[in-house]
């Protein structure tokens, strides 16, 4: 557990690490958080350190993570790794780092691309920067999802998956990233199907105030977005009650005493229909978040 005082522990083994070798009793549970430099993986990141999670946490720009990760609370044990995650050798050091510290409890693909920015049309699509979006929003996650299987399997551990609702409806313009978080739905799907010891969750956390969002309206005013640290208690509560693999949506996973936080953000996704109940069937003009 974090000691009160002490600075996060970067890219090293501490004491209480190091005896925590096989046969060891674990001590704290591990959680990998992949694009954790900002957003939302940087808001999960840090809830979990405060539950007492150990970290593994990637991003590309490794000053931005490493900034991003000294705002831990203190004593929090991270360890901090620069890279592409569609690059083997990067996805295999995570997996060396989560075993180092006791093997991976927790696997939150959060790391993700929207594609070109302004967004375009289906029918101009560039190819390339499809294959783009579907190599870092499906495959990417989907390799590391496989390599660490086997430890979240010893460990009863849980998959999560970002998603998104651009994933269900058709939004003009939201294509490319739509259909390759479709993509990454189904495999989960079918793996919370196949797998049996594995939570295997996907959840879309909605409109959010963070840099993606802002990509996707350039030039407008999203600071009608909530932050994403209001959604955090959604996520919290499915991992902690550990709830049945499926799809969720953080506004309707929010405990009753942070509803109202959560508020704005369901509105925004009302479009999908409230807990129970089949989607409204609305106009697709502006995409997420936009009438």
């Amino acid at each position: 557990m974090p000691v009160p005082g002490d600075p996060p522990n970067f890219d090293r083994m501490t004491d209480t690490q190091a005896v925590s070798g096989p046969g060891t009793p674990r001590t704290a549970r591990v959680a990998v958080v992949t694009g954790a430099s900002r957003g939302l993986g940087r808001a999960l990141a840090r809830a979990l350190a405060e539950d007492g999670y150990r970290l593994v946490v990637d991003a590309r720009n490794g000053d931005a993570l490493r900034t991003a990760m000294a705002g831990l609370p203190s004593g929090a044990v991270v360890s901090a790794l620069a890279g592409d995650i569609t690059d083997p050798a990067h996805r295999a050091d995570l997996r060396r780092a989560a075993d180092a510290l006791g093997g991976p409890d927790l696997l939150i693909n959060n790391a993700g691309t929207l594609g070109p920015s302004p967004l375009p049309a289906i029918s101009e699509f560039p190819l390339d920067e499809l294959r783009t979006a579907f190599e870092v929003n499906v495959l990417a996650p989907l390799a590391l999802t496989q390599l660490l299987l086997p430890a979240l399997r010893e460990r009863g551990g849980a998959v999560l998956s970002i998603t998104s609702d651009a994933a269900v409806e058709a939004y003009a313009g939201w294509g490319g990233y739509g259909a390759a978080k479709a993509a990454l739905e189904q495999a989960c799907n079918v793996l919370a199907a196949e797998e049996v010891a594995v939570r295997v969750w996907r959840v879309d956390p909605g409109d959010l105030r963070t840099q993606m969002h802002q990509d996707a309206f350039p030039g407008e005013d999203i600071s009608d977005r909530p932050l994403p640290e209001s959604v955090v208690p959604a996520f919290r509560r499915l991992i902690s009650e550990r709830m049945p693999s499926g799809r969720y949506r953080a506004a309707d996973l929010m405990p009753a005493g942070d509803q109202a936080a959560g508020d704005q953000a369901a509105g925004d996704q009302v479009r999908e229909g409230r807990a129970g109940e089949a989607p409204t069937a609305e106009p697709v003009l502006g995409g997420p978040g936009r009438p």
